[in-house]
């Protein structure tokens, strides 16, 4: 192919003797950085820049605006998109500078940084961040994707909490955006996925949290029925300092997995909340009472291990992911999605979850963002292995079980895609106009036109109002 001629490997050396971190072309140590955590999504750049700072993300953008690439981005490969031919890939690896201010309570972070690092680096100051229930995701991707945390209905959007990002625009300018400085670029960042720039550092607020108590209940799949249905129960007027989930689990039978869940079907009640223990164990005392868990792991825990409520997988492995938004659910919704997706329905899926959202999420923060569903009631999200197209199928038969009570939408950090159409979904039609119409300001020639990008997918009517 035509990307890896000698004349391209003469072009990118002069790329490479720009940089201080490191280049690789397909074969050379390095490229393997590329390979996301979803490895059924193919990523095959021509070639990887493992930056050193934000000045090496400049000499990247502006060498493939002078050349005709493009660039994308990308830390752990949460969220990948496929990606070949004419792009360099910034994997921000080495941006892993942490700082904790406990007085201010806020940290700096730098791109590489994952949640978990910024939980032990919390958590001696009794702070916590607001990560996602994977603290192995990185922090600006959750972020810029307007991720939900496992308390989310407490403390509302992590990115509600952002102070100040350090932006590399697809012109190669390096920007520092706050709600003051380049407001614009603020609002559109949290949410906004990459459409934007490269985010090469964040700062982001700290809450005064060092326990809370949470993990999962863990049911046999007999009795999924009158666990889902308490469920549903446990959601109605659920105050604001709790966040629930409730996942149909088929998880296989590897050694990571616990014995008692490992190739079996079982339903989880994942819970979280900062009420005092005995406040928080009367809320979930009706769902112990319906049914014998299998595992009983909801227990006062320090914040640090907030990720056992989820227990979220860390290696990579592939997957097949959809996900929707719903209105407020019924007990005939539960039923249905029991029969195409509970046990003896025949489902392929690992894991089918609804979160429970509203709370905080449901209120404005102080400065508007693009994330533009805080009306959701719950979100949707299945998983499953693909090993064949049983799986994609499946997926959108439980989309359409559940299309009596889905908005049609869906949030940028679920099942992420490069499709136009998907992304129309993460949108409002007047977020997607301006999301659109920032990055053709900040990124005319196209550089940071790859993966989940906003560009043309909500209209160009130029009569809307203003949403800032």
């Amino acid at each position: 192919m035509a990307f890896h001629s000698p004349t391209i490997h003469a072009d990118l050396d002069l790329l490479r003797s720009e940089l201080t971190g490191t280049l690789a072309i397909s074969g050379e140590p390095g490229y393997e950085l590329a390979t996301p955590w979803n490895v059924a999504v193919p990523v095959r750049p021509l070639a990887v820049v493992e930056v050193h700072d934000a000045r090496d993300v400049v000499s990247t953008v502006r060498y493939a605006a002078r050349t005709g690439l493009r660039v994308a981005v990308g830390r752990t490969g949460h969220g990948a998109v496929p990606i070949e031919g004419d792009v360099l890939f910034v994997h921000t690896g080495r941006l892993d500078s942490c700082v904790v201010d406990p007085e201010a309570r806020t940290a700096r972070l730098g791109a590489g940084v994952i949640w978990q690092d910024v939980l032990d680096a919390a958590a001696p100051h009794g702070l916590a961040p607001l990560c996602g229930s994977s603290t192995a995701v990185g922090v600006v991707g959750f972020l810029t994707g307007a991720g939900i945390g496992p308390l989310v209905r407490t403390f509302g959007l992590s990115s509600d909490h952002v102070r100040a990002f350090e932006l590399v625009t697809g012109e190669g300018d390096i920007l520092r955006v706050t709600a003051d400085q380049h407001a614009e670029l603020f609002w559109g960042l949290r949410g906004g996925k990459s459409t934007l720039g490269i985010v090469t550092s964040v700062e982001i607020e700290l809450m005064q949290l060092s326990h809370f108590y949470g993990g999962a209940l863990y049911f046999d799949g007999s009795d999924a029925v009158a666990v889902a249905h308490a469920w549903l129960d446990l959601c109605a007027d659920l105050p604001e300092h709790t966040s629930t989930s409730m996942a149909l689990l088929q998880l296989p039978p590897l050694p990571q997995v616990p014995p008692p869940l490992a190739g079996r079907f079982t339903v989880a009640i994942r819970f979280a909340s900062v009420a005092s223990p005995a406040d928080a164990e009367a809320l979930l005392s009706p769902i112990r009472n319906v049914a014998t868990p299998v595992i009983d792991a909801v227990v006062s825990l320090p914040y640090a291990a907030i990720g056992a409520v989820h227990a979220d997988p860390t290696d990579p492995m592939p997957s097949n992911e959809f996900s929707c938004l719903t209105e407020e659910l019924t007990h005939t919704a539960i039923d249905e999605l029991l029969a195409v997706a509970g046990p003896g329905s025949g489902s392929p899926q690992t894991v089918v979850e609804i979160r429970l959202l509203g709370g905080a999420l449901a209120r404005e923060p102080l400065h508007r963002s693009a994330f533009c569903h805080r009306d959701a009631a719950f979100t949707l999200f299945t998983v499953g292995v693909p090993a064949d197209a049983a799986v994609d199928e499946h997926a959108r038969g439980v989309g359409q079980a559940m299309a009596p009570w889905s908005s049609g939408r869906s949030l940028p950090n679920f099942a992420s895609s490069a499709d136009p159409e998907r992304i129309a979904r993460m949108y409002d039609e007047d977020t997607a106009h301006w999301l659109s119409a920032l990055a053709e300001e900040h990124d005319p020639a196209g550089v940071l036109r790859v993966g989940p990008v906003v560009r043309d997918v909500g209209g160009t009517s130029a009569d809307r109002g203003v949403i800032m």
